[in-house]
C-alpha cells in the first residue's frame, strides 16, 4: 500500500515533470533552421563517440529502430525528438518521453559485457542531451552569431529540455553555460573510439544504410560537411582527413546557407523540423505509436 507521504512525494515529482515538459522554448526555437539537418550526421557521431552509447546502438535488438534495417523510421524518430523538444508543447514532450522510455527499455548490456551500457544511465543521457544541445547552439550561432549575456543563459536553460525529455533528472544538467563548458571539455578529453565503432560510424557517413550506390560528388560533399561540423577533436577520433581546401569549401557553404537563413521567412527556416512536429501531432491524434 502507498503511504500518504509516498503519494505526496509521487505527486510532487509528477508536478515537477509537468513543469519541465512545459518549459518555455522561445529562445531555443530561434535555433530551428536548416543547420539542424546539415549537421545532423555529425551530431549522431558525437553522441556515439561515447563507447557505451555506441555499443547500445550497435547491439540493439530492436530492429525497428536499427538504422541499417529501417533507415526511414530511424530518421523519422530522431527528427521527431528534436522537433518536439525545440518546438513542441508539454503534452508532446510527455508523449515523446514515454515513447523513448519504451524504446530504451530494451537497450541494456548483458552482465560481464566489456562495454557496459544502459539507456537509462543518467550519465549517458546527459552526454546525449549535451550533444543535442550543442547542435542547437551551433545552429543558432551559424545564423545569428555568438550567444551572449542573459540570452545565452536563457537559451542554455531551455536547452535542458533535451535531457528532461530523455528522463534525465533536471539537477544533472550543469547549472550554467560555463559549467556546461567545463563538463563538455572534460568529457571530450576522455573519449576513445575502437575500430568497430569507427567502422560503424564510417558506414553511416558513406550512407551505406540506404542500400544503393551514392554518386561520388554527393559523398564528397557529405564527407566534407560531416568532418567540418565534427570539429578537430571528433575528426581525430574518426581519423578523418581535413585539408585547407576542405576548410575553405566548408566555410563557403556555411556562409551561403547562413545568409539564406537570415533572410528566409521563419516558416521556411522551420519547415523541415515543423513538418516532423505535424507528423507527431497526427500520430498522437490518431493514437498511433511515435516510434
Amino acid at each position: 500500500m502507498t503511504t500518504g507521504d509516498e503519494a505526496g512525494g509521487s505527486t510532487t515529482k509528477a508536478q515537477r515533470r509537468q513543469q519541465l515538459d512545459a518549459m518555455e522554448n522561445d529562445a531555443l526555437r530561434q535555433a530551428v533552421n536548416w543547420f539542424i539537418l546539415t549537421a545532423g550526421t555529425s551530431n549522431v557521431i558525437m553522441q556515439l563517440s561515447r563507447p557505451a552509447v555506441a555499443y547500445g546502438v550497435m547491439e540493439s535488438k530492436v530492429d525497428e529502430g536499427n538504422l541499417f534495417k529501417n533507415p526511414k523510421r530511424r530518421a523519422r524518430t530522431t527528427m521527431a525528438y528534436i522537433a518536439v523538444t525545440m518546438l513542441g508543447g508539454a503534452e508532446e514532450r510527455a508523449a515523446m518521453r514515454r515513447a523513448t522510455n519504451a524504446s530504451h527499455a530494451h537497450v541494456r548490456s548483458e552482465p560481464g559485457h566489456p562495454v557496459g551500457y544502459d539507456a537509462f544511465d543518467p550519465a549517458l543521457q546527459l552526454w546525449v542531451a549535451a550533444c543535442l544541445y550543442l547542435g542547437a547552439e551551433h545552429a543558432y550561432e551559424r545564423v545569428h552569431g555568438p550567444l551572449r549575456g542573459e540570452f545565452r543563459e536563457r537559451f542554455y536553460r531551455q536547452g535542458g529540455v533535451f535531457g528532461t525529455t530523455l528522463q534525465l533528472p533536471p539537477e544533472s544538467w550543469p547549472a550554467t553555460r560555463d559549467d556546461f563548458e567545463t563538463y563538455w571539455s572534460t568529457e571530450v578529453a576522455g573519449l576513445t573510439m575502437d575500430e568497430r565503432t569507427r567502422d560503424y560510424l564510417s558506414r553511416i557517413v558513406r550512407l551505406e544504410y540506404l542500400g544503393r550506390r551514392i554518386p561520388a560528388p554527393v559523398l564528397r560533399l557529405r564527407q566534407r560537411l560531416v568532418a567540418g561540423y565534427l570539429g578537430p577533436a571528433f575528426r581525430t577520433l574518426m581519423k578523418l582527413s581535413w585539408t585547407d581546401a576542405d576548410a575553405r569549401a566548408f566555410d563557403r557553404f556555411n556562409r551561403r546557407l547562413a545568409r539564406f537563413m537570415r533572410f528566409a521567412p521563419i516558416a521556411v527556416r522551420e519547415a523541415p523540423v515543423r513538418r516532423q512536429l505535424r507528423d507527431v501531432r497526427r500520430r498522437l491524434d490518431e493514437g498511433r505509436s511515435l516510434f
